[in-house]
């Protein structure tokens, strides 16, 4: 009983994991209180989420700020044109279904579904851009065909998201939590899942680039 009390007991270990999510969530926050800077700190946020489910962290604050400051210029073009994005869907949104204008019920499918696709490959970029040294162009294709090809992991990592969410609308005494550890906890739950996706992508190029060294001795 005595070592579930320990310094590398696993009350203690839950209890730091917890402080760090904390912290992060913070850093987090108050980085993007700017509104332009939430992409690089989004994904700042993932590089060391997905760290810490690799378990390969250090230092929180050291590391985070280290990953704000070297993805800053692609993370902000890449949050603009998400930014850009969500106001398009925004006011077609409105057209839609606020206009007045009688529009087919399969725009309304199609509109719901290309959104579905947009917001699916949205979840996949920031992650991408903190695992993945590429060209914007490439964060958006890598994002969109991940997003397609784990399409099941895809909506789990939706659902997840959307916890705070519902959490949120069942009761908003909730409210303190979130904005405590609601964020960094949702992402590192996140990450779970695509470490795994990630991994297996590894795994796959380095298959193919030895069976082209083979190929080639």
């Amino acid at each position: 009983m005595g070592k579930f009390f320990d310094s590398e007991g696993p009350l203690m270990l839950f209890l730091n994991k917890v402080a760090d999510l904390i912290w992060l969530n913070i850093l987090m926050i108050v980085c993007c209180i700017p509104i332009i800077t939430a992409g690089a700190s989004i994904t700042a946020m993932y590089t060391i989420t997905i760290k810490m489910v690799n378990k390969e962290e250090g230092y929180i604050t050291k590391g985070f700020f280290k990953a704000f400051k070297e993805n800053f210029k692609q993370a902000t073009i890449i949050w603009i044109i998400t930014l850009l994005a969500a106001v398009f869907f925004y006011v077609d949104y409105r057209i839609v279904f606020y206009s007045g204008v009688a529009f087919p019920k399969v725009f309304a499918i199609l509109f719901f579904a290309i959104l579905l696709i947009v917001y699916s490959t949205y979840l996949y970029i920031f992650p991408v851009l903190a695992r993945y040294e590429n060209t914007t162009k490439n964060v958006f294709k890598n994002s969109f065909l991940l997003s397609l090809s784990n399409f099941p992991k895809t909506i789990l990592i939706i659902l997840i998201q959307a916890i705070p969410l519902v959490a949120l609308y069942l009761s908003q005494a909730i409210i303190p939590i979130v904005l405590l550890i609601g964020g960094s906890l949702v992402a590192y739950i996140a990450s779970m899942i695509f470490v795994t996706i990630f991994k297996k992508l590894e795994k796959s190029k380095e298959e193919d680039s030895s069976e082209e060294s083979n190929v080639e001795e």
